[in-house]
């Protein structure tokens, strides 16, 4: 097994991957193995990074990724997908489950949105590089590999340790207009309580991989705040479901007929972020689910180490309802604090 030879992340998507990978995707049947980054390190020179990965087929149909661990700290997506791979039985569906569920794998193994070893943000590596570091490897053959053979590409986050959100599904426009509602119609079959529509991440996200490839692609938020919320676990579960009958590769059930109403609703520019003005401890003055003003206080900046000082003030800078909002109290300048949707025309 030839060692890693770091390069510069310079993500240029092109050559072929040097994971290893002993899934046959064309199989039927369930397969569950391993990925092998190759890995050299003082304590293991000829090493590997093990990233679990499974492929559940029964005939042809559609192909679904389902992948969590994008962000190693956002959990409830992981849970859904490690249950979805012992659960799913071949003779159930038709079609290709292709299931991820710690994609930034050392990142997932250390609860951190980032990777302990090179840094790196995976969703922020796409299209990755065959030569970099661990991350940009790993997002090279999601891109490659993986997103290649599916027509629906579905990235399961939440908030992670800083951030809890309403669970949401996220789309983001498209300049086709019948891509964008297959997209909604996809945001909507997943069946969470808010669906939501923003420009998307740049073409260095799962979001570009997908449109490079052709192929759609539905991320979500699903709670957050370094926990495993139960509501919020839920809806990943049946929301991967639900997606999986609205693709036809699972036969339709309660969990599409029943299913809760989804508010579709938009997130747009800066206007709808609030940042921390300063350094501090902040105090909100609002909470998930609330309608609010343009110019409304969202909190202020408190300073313990100088009680004397006045607390300094944060402003929404939109009228609409609190999405997201920051869970640790202890504040930097410029870190999000609150984020809002407003209801689609």
């Amino acid at each position: 097994m030839a060692a890693l030879n770091a390069t510069a992340n310079g993500g240029m998507g092109g050559g072929k991957t040097r994971i290893g990978c002993e899934i046959d995707f064309d199989a039927d049947g369930k397969q569950v193995s391993w990925l092998k980054l190759p890995f050299s390190v003082h304590r293991s020179a000829y090493g590997h990074i093990a990233i679990p990965i499974a492929c559940i087929k029964n005939g042809k149909g559609p192909t679904l990724l389902a992948m969590s661990g994008n962000h190693g700290d956002e959990y409830e997506g992981q849970i859904a997908t490690t249950k979805l791979i012992r659960d799913l039985d071949p003779k159930d569906i038709k079609g290709r489950v292709i299931v991820l569920p710690a994609a930034n794998f050392p990142a997932a193994m250390a609860g951190m949105r980032t990777s302990p070893i090179d840094q790196g943000n995976l969703n922020r590596t796409f299209p990755g590089d065959p030569d970099g570091t661990p991350t940009w490897m790993i997002s090279h053959f999601i891109e490659t590999e993986l997103v290649s053979r599916a027509d629906v590409i579905l990235d399961l986050h939440s908030g992670g340790s800083s951030l809890l959100y309403i669970p949401s599904a996220l789309v983001a426009i498209s300049k086709d207009k019948k891509r964008t509602e297959r997209l909604i119609a996809l945001a909507e079959a997943f069946g969470a309580p808010v669906g939501y529509v923003n420009a998307g991440g740049g073409d260095r996200t799962s979001t570009g991989a997908a449109e490079r490839a052709g192929k759609l692609r539905l991320g979500t938020e699903l709670g957050g705040a370094g926990m495993v919320g139960i509501d919020a676990k839920k809806f990943a579960e049946d929301g991967v479901r639900r997606v999986m009958e609205h693709m036809g590769i699972a036969p339709k059930s309660k969990l599409t007929t029943n299913k809760p109403k989804t508010r579709m609703m938009d997130v747009g520019g800066d206007d709808y972020y609030c940042f921390a003005p300063d350094a501090g401890l902040f105090e909100p003055y609002a909470d998930l689910g609330a309608m609010v003003k343009k110019g409304q206080v969202a909190g202020v900046v408190q300073f313990v180490d100088n009680p004397l000082r006045e607390p300094v003030p944060a402003y929404f800078g939109r009228d609409g309802m609190v999405l997201c909002k920051r869970v640790p109290g202890r504040v930097e300048r410029g870190d999000c604090l609150f984020h809002l949707a407003t209801d689609r025309d």
